[in-house]
């Protein structure tokens, strides 16, 4: 145990770094990383469990920061912990600099995960957390380590915090520790201004153990994670009553502490001294910017009781390696994303089918064969057929995660988020499913997925209008060129930030599943049907591999008039209009395009001559027009849906919304005579 006097200036250097970083950058928010240092030095010095030579070792403990305005605390501890240099420190929030005012998934630099959209950040804990116990119940003592998540006043507010809350109660997870920061101060006003809830209560009751503490007080914060480590049934909330501003000081040298003006604006411009401030935490107003002695003495010390605390896990993985050869054999390969040979040829699929049951007979396949699967879905798993996966294992349950499947309830925000922590933590491949009218739930945390390159699939059935008798409220409209932006969107590595795929029938369901599982460097989106589809002419796994390319031909004429191109269920309607423009003399081409994405990353040779130049071009879509605008540009006419949908039968709905070969010959024959 440390000297608390130690502790003490090693949290006020943090202190004043953070404040230091703000005042320079000129923006950021100084209050909170001043009122959470003493937490986060506490944990950083004496809990966390990491190797300081391999930041990817898959044995560590993870921090998970909800709160990512709280940036300059966790790059002040890491610089603490070598893990930045102070050049990095001086950057913060500049151009080219690994310190951005919100933090980026930075695996190397000790940064577990992207974080700023609150209440995010601890749902991704909570589904590492479920990520650790799954691969434990499968390897045993391979799997060792305690997931810590760090959340604000704002994240607690935040609806998706419910669903963590109770989720993470339901099924005792003992291995998630989660510091709640609570200084009663957010941006524009004070806590009690917005809320007057008993947080203690509300977590007691989802089957949380709670302990409130001083969270500026270092015994109290020792004793608290003591405790949260010993526990064995429940995930641990540990309620910190800190100062907003701790240690800051107004000119005349009285406190400034816990005000609202400190949260979101550098301590001079919130009223506050600066150089008062820096002089009363025991650093140097001209020179901040330094490590205190004391500080890099306690850190110093850390590392070489990090180096005895990991060579000892070490020795007992290996210890346990050596008694498990294949156990351990699983674990490295389910860590570096190794997939089994699967044969996805022999899947049989039965013809004519809707996606959504392809995709099921899909799953049943991935149960048996990907060990290390985890598929999710939000009280829709008979509906959006991940019942197919289910069939084959069984549900989470407390204390019981021999099973493969994540029934998480009415909860898509929470699901997506806590699958994305899930592949952050690593060792599992998660996918979760529901209609694809609520991924507009989801969104927020598929953007923040696709910005950290994080391959979560997700599963979305009842792609369009066709729901049918459910009506608009179920049924997507805009939501495929919403999420199809994402393809557009170029990640900091310079692709496409989500790979987004709608297969036209069942075999090119198949190909988009071999293709989702393939790609370990973005978020797929697989936008699946509720009816059934006629199979595509002369249609089969070898012909369907094409979708690899994005877009490719499905048939043609010699000498073709036009070309027809669609996704998903409306390829099969260009075929029925085909056939009655073939009896009218029109030649066609019929273009599948699954993905307009992967198409556009083709050489260009390929997209020209797949969608040649001059080339008169239909589009069917029974999304926006905007969705297949692009691809068929000034040559020719997009049919979309440009309103909301109706509640009636669905083939009413295809008739009534022109969605039939008969309204595709019409539109063709009137685009040849313009």
């Amino acid at each position: 145990m440390n000297d608390n006097a130690l502790m003490n200036k090693a949290a006020d250097n943090i202190r004043v770094l953070s404040a230091s970083m703000v005042e320079k950058a000129k923006s950021g928010h100084p209050g909170g990383p001043m009122g959470g240092a003493d937490f986060i030095n506490v944990l950083y010095s004496e809990f966390l469990e990491y190797d300081p030579e391999n930041p990817n070792w898959e044995g560590r403990d993870r921090f998970f920061l909800d709160a990512g305005h709280m940036s300059p605390m966790l790059y002040s501890v890491l610089l603490l912990s070598g893990k930045f240099t102070m050049e990095d420190i001086k950057n913060f929030r500049q151009w080219g600099s690994p310190t951005p005012g919100h933090p980026e998934l930075d695996v190397a630099r000790g940064i577990e995960n992207t974080s700023g959209p609150l209440g995010q950040g601890h749902a991704y804990g909570a589904g590492a957390a479920v990520a650790a116990k799954f691969l434990e119940a499968r390897l045993g003592a391979g799997i060792d380590h305690t997931i810590y998540s760090y959340i604000t006043d704002g994240g607690i507010q935040e609806e998706i915090s419910q669903g963590v809350g109770r989720l993470a109660g339901h099924l005792g997870l003992n291995n998630f520790i989660m510091f709640y920061d609570s200084n009663d101060i957010q941006l524009s006003t004070t806590t009690d201004v917005v809320t007057s809830e008993d947080v203690a209560k509300k977590y007691e009751a989802w089957n949380w153990k709670v302990i409130t503490i001083d969270g500026n007080d270092v015994n109290e914060i020792r004793k608290a994670l003591t405790e949260a480590k010993a526990e064995k049934d429940r995930p641990t909330l540990i309620i910190g009553n800190t100062v907003m501003g701790r240690g800051a000081l107004a000119a005349d040298c009285t406190s400034f502490e816990c005000q609202v003006s400190t949260h979101g604006q550098p301590l001079s411009a919130a009223g506050a001294d600066f150089a008062q401030t820096v002089k009363n935490l025991g650093g140097d107003p001209e020179n901040p910017f330094v490590i205190f002695p004391e500080a890099q003495k306690l850190y110093d010390k850390r590392k070489e009781e990090l180096k005895e605390i990991i060579a000892a896990k070490k020795a007992k993985h290996d210890e346990w390696a050596k008694s498990n050869p294949q156990l351990a054999a699983k674990k490295q390969k389910w860590f570096a994303r190794e997939l089994p040979d699967i044969d996805w040829a022999s899947i049989v699929q039965k013809p004519d089918n809707a996606t959504r049951a392809a995709s099921a007979t899909v799953l049943g396949v991935l149960a048996q064969k990907v060990e290390n699967m985890i598929v999710a879905s939000a009280d829709l798993s008979n509906s959006d057929k991940t019942d197919g996966f289910l069939k084959y294992t069984k549900a989470f349950e407390k204390n019981d995660f021999s099973g493969a499947f994540f029934q998480v309830g009415v909860s898509e925000f929470t699901m997506s988020a806590m699958c994305i922590g899930m592949s952050l933590h690593g060792g599992v491949i998660p996918a979760c499913g529901t209609f694809f009218a609520f991924s507009d739930y989801m969104k927020p945390a598929i953007r923040v997925a696709a910005l950290m390159e994080t391959p979560v699939i997700f599963v979305w059935t009842h792609d369009a209008f066709r729901v049918g008798e459910d009506g608009p409220t179920h049924q997507p409209v805009e939501q495929e060129a919403q999420i199809r932006l994402l393809e557009k969107l170029q990640n900091h590595h310079g692709h496409n930030s989500m790979l987004v795929l709608r297969p036209a029938d069942v075999n090119e369901a198949t190909v988009a599943w071999k293709m989702a599982l393939e790609n370990a460097h973005t978020p797929t989106g697989l936008i699946l049907s509720r009816q059934n589809i006629n199979n595509l002419p002369d249609s089969g796994y070898q012909q369907a591999l094409q979708a690899e390319k994005g877009a490719y031909i499905v048939q043609e004429d010699e000498n073709y008039d036009v070309i027809l191109l669609a996704s998903g269920s409306e390829v099969s309607t260009l075929v029925e209009g085909a056939e009655l423009l073939k009896a009218d003399g029109v030649k066609t081409r019929i273009v599948s395009v699954p993905s307009e994405g992967v198409f556009r990353s083709q050489p260009k040779e390929y997209q020209e001559s797949v969608l040649s130049k001059g080339k008169k071009k239909f589009g069917l879509t029974a999304g926006l027009s905007v969705t297949l605008e692009g691809l068929v540009g000034a040559d020719g006419e997009v049919w979309g849906m440009n309103s909301f949908g109706f509640s009636a039968p669905y083939k009413v709905l295809d008739e009534k919304l022109g969605y039939t070969g008969k309204n595709v010959y019409e539109q063709v024959k009137k685009l040849l005579k313009s």
